[in-house]
């Protein structure tokens, strides 16, 4: 078959030439001249009485793998809960959900590695990362950077220009619950070119949407606490 925010921004006290997910000397990707059209899956799909099927998330991202080239490892089908898909309990999963995979996530170290699975249209739950303290002392809040593998994201930031109208693809796919929050938002688009999108400034609001053909990014990062997530829509759950 085939695939495809209670809390408002903060203060914008952030540095607006330095725009969300660019590292240093790399320019930004700007908005596409007759940008191809976002096509979302079936929502139906996903839904049995009303509950998220996450098996039938999963079997998404396996037939977006093979439709992008990307391997199928036997782990993600043989090691239960390895590979995951989640609807953050609002009920749209073709919009608002993602797949992933947990690589490594090391306390002692401070390291964490993702594999993100979009797709197209599909949105991360916008959220930011907050320091926190465990039993073992206290974590800087999550650092983290991306990397497109394959297909390609739309990267949304409180950092930069406020730009979404000049992208109307993808104005078009946000979430219900997502799209009354994005009169200030920053998008960019980014393609699988090898080019590494860095979180310029901690602690602020980010979140990204698959392309036209949905996506496969890899996310290198601090340690992840979830105890330090927030997320702007209200009643997400991950």
């Amino acid at each position: 078959m085939d695939i495809v925010k209670a809390m408002r921004f903060g203060a914008m006290a952030v540095c607006a030439a330095t725009v969300f997910g660019l590292s240093a000397g790399c320019a930004a990707t700007g908005p596409i001249n007759n940008a191809k059209e976002i096509t979302s899956v079936d929502n139906a799909r996903f839904y049995v009485d009303g509950k998220f099927d996450a098996e039938q998330g999963k079997q998404a991202y396996f037939e977006l793998m093979e439709k992008l080239g990307a391997p199928v490892y036997a782990r993600y089908k043989d090691e239960p809960g390895f590979l995951w898909a989640v609807d953050f309990a609002q009920g749209d999963f073709a919009r608002f959900g993602m797949g992933g995979v947990f690589w490594e996530n090391n306390r002692e170290k401070e390291y964490f590695a993702h594999e993100i699975f979009l797709l197209p249209g599909q949105s991360i739950a916008e959220h930011c990362h907050k320091p926190t303290t465990d039993k073992d002392g206290p974590l800087q809040c999550k650092h983290e950077a991306w990397q497109v593998r394959y297909g390609s994201v739309y990267g949304f930031s409180e950092v930069g220009e406020p730009n979404l109208d000049q992208f109307p693809e993808v104005k078009a796919m946000l979430a219900a619950c997502q799209a009354p929050h994005m009169n200030s938002v920053h998008v960019e688009k980014w393609e699988a070119d090898g080019t590494v999108h860095r979180l310029p400034k901690d602690e602020t609001w980010h979140f990204m949407m698959g392309g036209p053909e949905g996506a496969i990014v890899s996310e290198y990062a601090t340690y992840h606490d979830g105890n330090g997530l927030r997320f702007s829509c209200p009643n997400v759950a991950f």
